[in-house]
């Protein structure tokens, strides 16, 4: 199908996040009329969505997708002044696209603040992402590059729901990244009005030390996203490992993996060595696996892929009641990082978490 503006469609509709909808359809509609010029209306709509101030991070995300906007609405494909016109988009896949959209975003926004460029900087993003146990380890990314201060977020939803407070009129909300779907909003507890908060509002149950009934329940997680776990009798000096067993890469579906623990070490100490191997299946340096969605990434140094390995291992273990004992050794590590990959970092924890069952409430 042609159009004004252009000769064939660039992408579906359907890649659209609903969320940019609900940021572009009202802007359209306050653009009348819209220039037929494509690079016109496009300045256009830039210039509303600045002059209605939305944040220049939000805009910078929309920046890519505004000409398929505009070219849908051309085509008669959407019309954005039908009743809640982007009520028809169905949700974002988890595909490759969207990990490249996610990766862009977060590249984008990274070279836009400069951030995690230092070893300290890096540390408190750890530390962050650690205090924040209601987010997974990537949307507490996302808040720390937004709102560095941030303590307690939620959504509208959970704000009334939970707590009876609700955003304060123009508060600015922030940007987060929904499971198996689009972008979502929270709101800063400081941009909330209502009922006062009680003071266990935050709280997280106190796990304390890892227990062999809880380590099994979390092995048995793994086991079933198709990884084998053994257990060796071995010395103090090895811990474990993990090792490819079958490349099933072409025909997407799960490559197989066999992980190996050392059962003379005590349950916490396995639950940070599984993080550990966990962390270079998710991280891609062992093979590409577009079934889990882990690309390869084997441009990275020996040295550089443990350090990436142990900071994805540490964030969980800390995460859930874990003390790990790499602590010194990424301090000493961070103070020199050249291609530290925080984003492939960020996204392993979450994977991690995922597939030992531990991110099941998070957002």
């Amino acid at each position: 199908m042609t159009n004004l503006y252009g000769s064939h469609f660039m992408t579906d509709i359907a890649a659209l996040p609903d969320s940019f909808l609900r940021i572009l359809v009202p802007a359209v509609r306050n653009i009348t009329p819209l220039p037929v010029d494509p690079d016109e209306a496009r300045r256009a709509l830039l210039l509303h969505l600045q002059d209605a101030e939305v944040p220049g991070f939000i805009i910078a995300t929309l920046r890519p997708y505004l000409m398929d906007f505009l070219r849908d609405i051309q085509s008669g494909r959407l019309d954005p002044w039908a009743r809640q016109a982007w009520k028809a988009v169905p949700a974002i896949s988890d595909t490759d696209a969207s990990w490249a959209r996610d990766r862009a975003l977060i590249d984008q926004l990274i070279a836009q603040t400069g951030l995690y460029t230092t070893g300290p900087a890096i540390r408190e993003l750890f530390e962050f992402t650690i205090r924040l146990r209601g987010f997974a380890p990537f949307n507490a990314m996302l808040l720390h590059i937004q709102k560095p201060g941030l303590t307690h977020a939620a959504t509208g939803a959970d704000w009334a729901s939970r707590f009876g407070r609700f955003p304060k009129s123009l508060a600015w909300p922030i940007l987060i990244l929904r499971v198996k779907g689009p972008v979502d909003f929270v709101f800063d507890v400081l941009d909330t009005e209502g009922e006062d908060l009680p003071a266990s509002a935050f709280c997280f149950p106190v796990l304390g030390d890892m227990s062999a009934a809880r380590l099994t329940v979390i092995l048995d997680a793994v086991r079933h996203d198709g990884i084998d776990i053994s257990h060796f009798d071995g010395g103090d000096g090895f811990a474990g490992q993990i090792q490819l067993v079958g490349d099933y890469s072409a025909v997407n579906r799960k490559c197989h993996f066999a992980v190996s623990l050392n059962q003379n070490h005590a349950p916490a100490q396995q639950f940070v060595t599984l993080a550990h191997e966990l962390a270079h299946l998710f991280l891609g340096h062992l093979c590409a696996d577009p079934a889990r969605r882990v690309p390869l990434r084997s441009d990275c140094t020996p040295a550089e892929c443990e350090a990436e390995a142990e900071s994805a291992a540490y964030l969980v273990a800390r995460r859930n009641g874990v003390l790990p004992f790499s602590e010194g050794y990424l301090a000493k590590f961070t103070e020199g990082f050249a291609t530290f990959d925080i984003y492939a970092v960020m996204r392993a924890a979450n994977s991690i978490e995922t597939v030992m069952g531990l991110g099941a409430s998070m957002m």
